[in-house]
């Protein structure tokens, strides 16, 4: 093996594709903008920028374009790795890497869940890259060709380097993510996300995020930034230092960025932090809402959703300026039949298009998964492995690793009930006109003329595949009058809403025919006899 530390040396990067039938993979919508994809791969943009700066890099994001044989040649080490929904993925490109005789490094969420799963990889980088990846430094510099690099130390988020932004073509993606924050301050029982990174958020400093906003600037990037936190305002203190610096730096540079970011439901109880997200042109949250039944979310341990109007916070949120963007679960142990009737209700009279509907997934080291496993009740004994290469694993699409407590076909149900409803023609764009009705929209960040151009461009596209498709043309036009008339500053939200429907009626189609075979399935091959395999074998299969 070469001295990758001196002589000059090509590194890999490879981002594994999603299910191309992902809620998130609204790829279609994408084009409409002239785009490919909706997110950068920012793991990957962080790990190059911690790597030997000397290095020569190229990133390759399977989401967008395949990974050819000529990429691997080309490379003298090859990095990977991700979030379980990428297991597979992740798989084969070591494979293919191995095939070529190129060294592969590993990292991400899943690998560090479950290392044991990627054993054929060389070098597996657990953790915060921070912490595990400068050892494997060290270990290429003495030409040790194997090794696993863990540590229970948490990154100091202060000395954190700036991704390289460089690596990717702006134009692919409609938005570029950027991170402010590690951990959070809650205990919910399905969550890895305190297992990976603790409960005490961590965060850059203000002129770090600044630094970065700096750079995508100088870059020549506009629009859409993303907080990728887990739970953006998990320190409201720290956050408000950090948006006060935005804004400051925003009004400086003419606003040339909006944002999105995922928060806690909490925030709609923070009216000074909401005006300070409005002033900064924050667009989209997504909460995860899981359910409307206050016993669920007492043994999910989402106390913070508890003595939480669900609706009066989606519209606190849309009156300044904020769209929520909702995450649902089914398959919790104290379910009701009435479970799905509530989720339906509340998803309508909350006005949340963009709904994503799961079931629970018990993933590896969580509290929920070593609770199951205790019950005797998680499939495998606790590993989670993707075997059917012909299946994708996503939040819509897999779950129920376990027995669970009420019938899984009554679950398998529900899910379609609720499905049916909510991504009806009629009831989304219900929901698209009580959104568009209550948002209170001062958007600061303007587009250039080329942007304005694309969006001209992108509003005909819509138009051409919502305004005179026989199933939903009725709607867009009578919806886009309707918003024209009541709130006409909210005519954009309701075209890109209406746009993202492209993508869910295929999307839940999709998985409206994978739920029907799944409950077929277990039908005929009987719970009992389906929960006793799956509990005797040593793996889990993502599909049923």
């Amino acid at each position: 093996m070469k001295d990758l530390l001196v002589e000059p040396t090509r590194c890999l990067l490879v981002q594994p594709g999603f299910s191309s039938q992902s809620f998130w993979n609204y790829s279609e919508v994408c084009q409409f903008r002239g785009a490919k994809y909706p997110a950068s791969p920012l793991g990957l943009m962080t790990v190059a920028a911690l790597l030997p700066q000397h290095w020569e890099f190229q990133l390759i994001d399977e989401n967008m374009r395949p990974l050819t044989d000529a990429h691997l040649e080309w490379a003298d080490i090859v990095f990977t790795g991700g979030m379980l929904p990428q297991q597979k993925g992740t798989l084969t490109i070591i494979n293919r890497a191995h095939d070529k005789g190129k060294p592969v490094v590993v990292g991400g969420p899943d690998p560090t869940s479950q290392p044991g799963v990627y054993g054929k990889a060389d070098f597996l980088v657990l953790g915060e890259g921070e912490v595990t990846i400068p050892p494997l430094i060290e270990d290429l510099g003495k030409n040790i060709v194997s090794g696993e690099y863990e540590s229970s130390l948490r990154a100091d988020m202060t000395r954190a380097v700036v991704p390289r932004f460089d690596l990717i073509r702006f134009a692919d993606y409609l938005q570029v993510g950027i991170q402010f924050s590690r951990g959070c301050p809650f205990n919910c029982e399905f969550c890895d996300i305190i297992e990976l990174f603790g409960r005490r958020p961590r965060t850059k400093t203000p002129d770090q995020i600044l630094t970065e906003l700096q750079t995508l600037y100088d870059l020549g990037y506009r629009g859409h930034v993303d907080f990728v936190d887990d739970n953006f305002i998990g320190n409201k203190s720290k956050v408000m230092a950090v948006l006060q610096a935005i804004g400051d730096w925003s009004e400086h540079h003419g606003h040339p960025f909006y944002f999105s970011t995922e928060a806690s439901i909490n925030l709609a109880k923070e009216e000074e932090l909401l005006r300070l997200m409005q002033e900064n042109d924050f667009r989209y949250v997504f909460i995860g809402i899981e359910s409307s039944d206050k016993d669920v979310l007492t043994q999910a341990q989402k106390v913070q959703n508890k003595g939480v109007s669900v609706v009066s916070a989606v519209r606190k949120l849309a009156s300044h300026g904020v769209i929520a963007i909702g995450g649902f679960i089914l398959g919790f142990d104290n379910e009701t039949e009435n479970t799905a009737r509530n989720m339906i209700h509340l998803i309508q009279e909350s006005g949340i298009c963009m709904a994503m509907v799961g079931t629970l997934f018990a993933l590896p080291n969580t509290q929920l998964s070593r609770r199951l496993k205790r019950e005797g009740r998680l499939f495998g004994g606790g590993l989670t492995m993707v075997e059917d290469p012909g299946v994708d694993v996503d939040q819509t699409t897999s779950g129920l690793n376990f027995a669970t407590s009420r019938p899984r076909t009554a679950i398998l149900q529900d899910q379609l009930t609720v499905l049916r409803h909510i991504y009806a023609p009629e009831r989304y764009y219900e929901r698209v006109l009580l959104t568009a009705t209550h948002l209170v929209c001062s958007h600061k960040s303007r587009s250039s003329f080329s942007q304005s151009f694309r969006l001209a461009w992108f509003f005909l596209k819509v138009c051409g595949k919502a305004g005179f498709n026989r199933h939903t043309g009725t709607l867009y036009w009578k919806t886009l009058f309707k918003v024209l008339m009541r709130n006409p500053k909210a005519v954009d939200a309701a075209v890109n809403l209406s746009a993202m429907y492209v993508h869910f009626s295929k999307q839940s189609d999709f998985v409206i025919r994978m739920l029907e075979e799944k409950v077929e399935y277990v039908q005929s091959y009987g719970e009992g006899n389906y929960n006793e395999w799956m509990l005797t074998r040593h793996t889990v299969g993502g599909t049923m």
